[in-house]
């Protein structure tokens, strides 16, 4: 049987992206969204002070000592979370802001989606910058077919062990494979990148996205060699495929 409305309650989660960087929000965000910070006042937030940063910036003339924020990252205790959607158990639209780019996706977030759902509230994503699905559509590599594995261990071994694996996987499967660094280490990464990688392995690097300073370019490990680039501190996205 085809339930009409499965939603248990009329308050919504809305999934609220934010800028890659600190450019002007509506340079990279719809209207939409302005829209809905203006009416939100109860957000669920990764760094409170980097949120109310990005909702002032949005929406000026919103009033700060309004908003009721709860925080969502590696430190809040798990028993915890479940109650910051009693808001829309309630009846009340509750927001989840990401600290760059979209909720959920290689964020904290995606925890209370999964119990959103499971309580049968609303989940409204909002359309928003993504730098993993704007890296792949810049790196011209394989857009049907892609995987984004997160951080690769820091660990000397283990990691060179790693990306001979994701390389072996992307000429196996036709799979472009994405990850990223600690932003301080991304140079290197690019090293370690231009030893493991066969010379002819194509690499894209992806930093600053919507940025002024964005960088997306796609070359054979070969020519990195001969690349002087710097990607000390810059949020970058890797992205690597095996043709042959």
């Amino acid at each position: 049987m085809i339930v009409n409305d499965p939603f248990l309650y009329s308050g919504k989660l809305y999934l609220i992206p934010t800028t890659l960087g600190d450019n002007d929000p509506l340079e990279v965000l719809p209207a939409s969204v302005q829209k809905h910070i203006e009416r939100i006042d109860t957000f669920i937030v990764e760094n409170e002070k980097t949120a109310r940063r990005a909702i002032k910036k949005l929406v000026p003339s919103k009033s700060q000592p309004s908003l009721k924020l709860f925080t969502l990252n590696k430190h809040t205790d798990p028993a915890d979370i479940p109650s910051f959607l009693k808001p829309c158990i309630e009846g009340t639209d509750v927001g989840l802001l990401s600290e760059a780019g979209c909720p959920g996706v290689a964020d904290p977030g995606a925890e209370i989606v999964k119990i959103a759902h499971r309580e049968g509230i609303k989940v409204v994503p909002l359309v928003g910058p993504s730098s993993i699905l704007l890296a792949m559509m810049g790196s011209g590599m394989n857009g049907q077919n892609f995987a984004f594995n997160g951080y690769l261990s820091i660990d000397k071994s283990a990691r060179k062990s790693e990306i001979k694996n994701l390389e072996r996987l992307s000429l196996e499967k036709n799979q472009a494979q994405l990850f990223i660094e600690t932003p301080y280490r991304n140079n290197k990464m690019l090293e370690d990148l231009i030893s493991i990688l066969h010379p002819a392995t194509r690499v894209c690097i992806a930093c600053d996205i919507t940025l002024s300073t964005e960088f997306i370019v796609t070359k054979p490990v070969s020519e990195w060699a001969k690349t002087k680039v710097d990607l000390h501190k810059r949020p970058t996205i890797f992205i690597l495929q095996k043709d042959f």
